[in-house]
């Protein structure tokens, strides 16, 4: 199949994925909190092995470690520093309560939505380096948003929204990884270094997301329980990046 096609069926997964706030719904407070610093743990893994098991051995194959790449990466960081400031909006993956306050609403969609439309861009150029390097991209983006997702239909349901509306909403705002995506088809079937020069701020965005909003997240809770499970969490999302490192080989 053409990268294209590849591109869009993933965009599509990862904006189903939002419906998943529905599990919200069913869930004990208690019971969804212990699966979701599991899903943040895993997801730390996965975004950490994403960015230097895939993206960044990719680039040091097509163009080699270079100064440009260096500040890319740190460019990487400091957009996602930026976005969140800006939009005054954070990667929270714990649903909003007297004890979590979040802001609230339509700051949320606005940010999720600029969070899901950069997905895509990262998704697509990722793409057009490799169909393995696009497929390990998507899977990094899918096991970050399932927490994610969770997160911000609680935050939409505190805000005063009916489950109904928090789902359409949480949905509408993942679609913008649709829009994301049309516009890195557009770049990357222009210029051939489109995507060498996304997938080093992906990196950074990967990294800045990692290591500001998750590994601080899983501090919150300190018992050794909790502890056993974060650590099996990131080593595991480490190691299903690495297990789709063998995809590059077939």
């Amino acid at each position: 199949m053409d990268p294209e096609v590849y591109i869009i069926l993933s965009v599509i997964i990862v904006s189903l994925i939002s419906l998943i706030g529905i599990l919200f719904i069913f869930l004990k407070k208690d019971k969804l909190n212990n699966l979701l610093i599991f899903l943040v743990s895993l997801a730390a893994g996965s975004l950490l092995g994403g960015a230097f098991l895939h993206l960044l051995p990719e680039i040091i194959e097509g163009t080699g470690f270079t100064f440009s790449i260096s500040f890319l990466i740190l460019g990487g960081i400091i957009l996602f520093f930026i976005i969140e400031h800006v939009i005054h909006w954070r990667h929270c993956h714990i649903p909003t309560s007297k004890s979590h306050p979040h802001s609230l609403g339509i700051m949320n969609i606005i940010g999720d939505g600029t969070h899901n439309f950069i997905d895509g861009l990262i998704i697509a150029a990722s793409y057009f380096i490799s169909i393995p390097v696009g497929i390990a991209t998507t899977f990094a983006v899918i096991l970050h948003e399932i927490p994610q997702e969770i997160g911000d239909f609680g935050v939409l349901i505190y805000a005063g929204y009916s489950k109904k509306k928090a789902l359409f909403f949480n949905f509408l705002s993942a679609l913008t990884a649709i829009l994301g995506a049309i516009v890195g088809i557009i770049f990357a079937s222009k210029s051939t270094i489109f995507g060498y020069i996304v997938m080093p701020i992906a990196i950074g965005g990967f990294l800045y997301i990692a290591g500001s909003d998750l590994i601080p997240e899983l501090h919150k809770n300190q018992g050794k329980q909790f502890s056993i499970k974060k650590i099996i969490g990131i080593i595991l999302g480490i190691l299903i990046m690495y297990g789709l490192t063998f995809l590059e080989v077939i």
